[in-house]
Formats: structure tokens, sequence, C-alpha cells
């Protein structure tokens, strides 16, 4: 491979900028531009010079030798100071190199899965991680980058190959006597699995909910402080507010860390009937992201009827509490009356939801998931009509273990990799 470099700091000034160099000639870059070599501890400090031997910057200076870096190749990273001038002194020197090119994006990473250092759900785990604005983000991010959702891989296709061994030694063995009926632990292996597979598709949503964050709709009539109250749960005016009916005609989005929860409040149009076209589409857009949102907060008066059902875990206020004399939860943008309450509510809801999460956190890893599953079920029912239709079982079996090596991306997923790295940075 290219020996490749690229800033792995953030762009701007800082304390200390990190530039990375990894590949076949890394450890010869040291000699290049510092005109020594590294001391045994690999790590030391250096001079950094330009071509005709002027003083760039004093750097700290880390040799990670193959296979025992991030990359899986021989790694030099040139801690120096974070100046935009140092930095791009630097980089224009490595840049010099003809044995050196600059990284793409994500390649980096990229090196380090087809090394073996990483599948490919700890690549999107260490993405997320990056991504990362609230706790359990990053919680969720650290638990897949560490390789858990590899490790259940790897253990359900461990038990599948164990199923698909035994039922492999039936079918060599057709013509014969076979002294030990292998139908039982294969059910076994089997139901094992995808009760394991079950639980994890189940908890993709939430789990992806997590990662992107979960989205709370103010729903109500026009005029009922909706707008208010997103601008007392922002903490800013992130809506304008006015006395007058349907001044909110499109969706408003505010994101922002409940609890750690990442979350997304959304202030809709006013639900009510108008012959204004603008405003009637702002109504429809508001009643079909309601549905879609995960919890909706409902403000309504005890007699009002609601235009939309309520969902179990959906909450119902009386708006602007603090002018009227109604029994019952209500809640005032205002005055900030009843809205840590809703606050807490809303966290406890959702932070009860993300407890059902798996450790698979996207769609890909949701369809993979599936698909083993699906031909699992299909194996289980398949044994139950005897071996006379275990070749069948066997095919189910492969097909599983397949959809599993597409799971951390050791098969099929070659059409995947440019989208996936192309969100990463350049020096990652």
């Amino acid at each position: 491979m290219d020996t490749i470099f690229a800033l792995a700091s953030a762009q701007g000034k800082a304390g200390v900028a990190v530039v990375r160099v990894s590949g076949p000639d890394s450890l010869a870059t040291i000699e290049e531009i510092c005109g020594s070599s590294m001391p045994a501890p690999g790590r030391g400090l250096r001079r950094l010079r330009d071509a005709s031997g002027g003083i760039l910057d004093e750097a700290l200076v880390l040799t990670f030798k193959a296979p025992n870096s991030f990359t899986g190749e021989d790694v030099v990273e040139f801690q120096t100071h974070g100046s935009t001038a140092v930095v791009s002194a630097v980089l224009d020197r490595l840049g010099q190199l003809d044995q050196l090119r600059l990284a793409e994006p994500g390649e980096f990473t990229r090196r380090a899965l087809e090394n073996g250092n990483l599948d490919l759900a700890q690549v999107e785990g260490l993405a997320d991680l990056i991504d990362a604005e609230t706790e359990a983000q990053r919680v969720q991010a650290q638990l897949v980058l560490s390789g858990a959702l590899g490790d259940l891989a790897d253990r359900w296709r461990s038990d599948l190959i164990r199923a698909a061994s035994l039922i492999e030694v039936t079918i060599d063995f057709a013509d014969e006597e076979v002294p030990v009926d292998v139908t039982p632990e294969v059910a076994a292996l089997l139901s094992g699995v995808r009760k394991d597979l079950e639980a994890e598709v189940a908890g993709v949503q939430i789990a992806e909910r997590i990662r992107t964050g979960f989205e709370v709709a103010i729903v109500g009539a026009p005029n009922v402080g909706k707008s208010t109250l997103l601008n007392a749960l922002a903490g800013r005016d992130a809506a304008i507010t006015s006395e007058y009916a349907g001044t909110t005609r499109d969706i408003i989005e505010v994101r922002m860390d409940l609890a750690g929860l990442p979350i997304t409040l959304l202030d809709t149009a006013g639900l009510r009937e108008t012959d204004d076209h603008v405003e009637s589409i702002g109504i429809a857009r508001a009643k079909e992201r309601a549905e879609r949102a995960d919890l909706r907060v409902f403000l309504a008066d005890p007699h009002e009827t609601l235009d939309i059902d309520m969902r179990p875990d959906d909450i119902r206020l009386i708006p602007k509490i603090d002018k009227k004399s109604f029994d019952g939860p209500g809640i005032s943008g205002k005055t900030g009356q009843g809205v840590d309450e809703l606050v807490d509510h809303v966290s406890s809801v959702l932070k009860q939801r993300s407890f059902q999460a798996g450790v698979a956190t996207r769609k890909r890893h949701q369809d993979a998931l599936s698909a083993a599953l699906n031909h699992l079920n299909s194996a289980a029912k398949t044994l139950e009509l005897g071996p006379h239709c275990y070749e069948l079982v066997a095919e189910d079996l492969r097909a599983a273990i397949r959809a599993l090596e597409r799971l951390v991306g050791r098969i099929g997923v070659e059409n995947l990799l440019d989208e996936i790295f192309s969100s990463f940075c350049l020096g990652k």
C-alpha cells in the first residue's frame, strides 16, 4: 500500500495538533524530516525541518510498529504545536516526499478494517462515537466500537457451524445407520440463536433512535402555547410566538440533550379547519410528523377532542394553566409552571424505552439479522420434517451464516464501503 498522511486532530488553532502517517515508508519519514531515527522506546522530542534544513517546529514523535497500531501498519504521529501555520508547514513538507500522499477520507480506518484490526460494525461504531453529542450516544457507540456486536455474531456463527456440521455428518452417512439422532442438539442450537436474533432485531429501532435522536412532537390547536413551550424547553427563542392563531405553519425542530438522551423537539402547526392553502399544508405536515414521532405532548383543555389518537405513553396537558382553573395536569411555557415536570416525564418514558435497545444500531444491521433469522426459522421448520430434508436445512444454515458474515463485513459489503468511509474526516 501507499504511505499516507493527514491531520488527525481538528482543524483550527489548538494547543497540540496530531499529524498521522501510516504505511510501509512511515518510519523512514522520521529521518527525512527529523534528520535522525527514533530511539528504542519509539518516542522522542525532535525538530522537524523543511527541505533546506530550516526548523518547522519541535514536536513529540511517536512510532507504532505493525501490527500494533490503529491501522495495523507502521504508523508515525507527529504531535506539533497547534497553530494553523505550523500544521500547514508540516503537511506541506510531508506532501513534498515522493513516497507519501495525502490520505482520503476514512482511509486510516479503512486500512484498520482491511488489516483485521476492526470489523465493519466497529467501524460504524467509531463513526458514531465521533458524532456522539450525548452521553447515551457515547455509551452506545463505545459498546459497538468495543466489538460487542462482532462478538455476538461470532458466537451465533459458531453455534450455527456446529449445527451445520451435525447435519452434514448425517447427510454424508445417509445410507448407513447413524448411532445418534442429531435433531435435538441441532434444534436446541437453532432455538438459542433464533431467540437472540429476535431480541436484537426488536431492539434496533430504539438503538437507532439513540443514535439519531428521539422525536417529541408538541401538538394542539392554534394559539394554545406550543411555540412558547418549545422556546421554554429549548431555552431560547427558536419559534416565533404571537397572539394570532396560525403563526406556525411549518415544522420547527430543535435538537437538545435531555438527561443524556438526544431529543428533537417538534413545534407543529395548530390543528384546525382552515381555508388557507398554505396553513392547510402545514397542518397536514404536522399530523404526518406527529404520527411518526416517538412521543407526543398534546396541549388541550379537558373538554376538547383531539384530532390525533393518543398512544399509551403520550402526554396530555392543559395549556396556559396559569390563566385557567381546570383540575388536572397543566403547563405554561410563559411562566414555567409544569415545565420541569414535563421534562422529567419525557426523560423517564424515553429512558425506559432506551433499556430495550440492543447492540445492533443501524438499518443495515437489522437487515442482516432479519435475513439470518428468516433462514433459521425456515431451517427449524424443515428440521421437523425429518432426515430426508436435511440438505434443505443445511442450505438454510449456510445462508444464515453468510448473513452474519455480512453483518461484520466479512463478505458482500464492498459496495457499502465507499459510502461508509466518505463520512469520515481525512485524519480518521
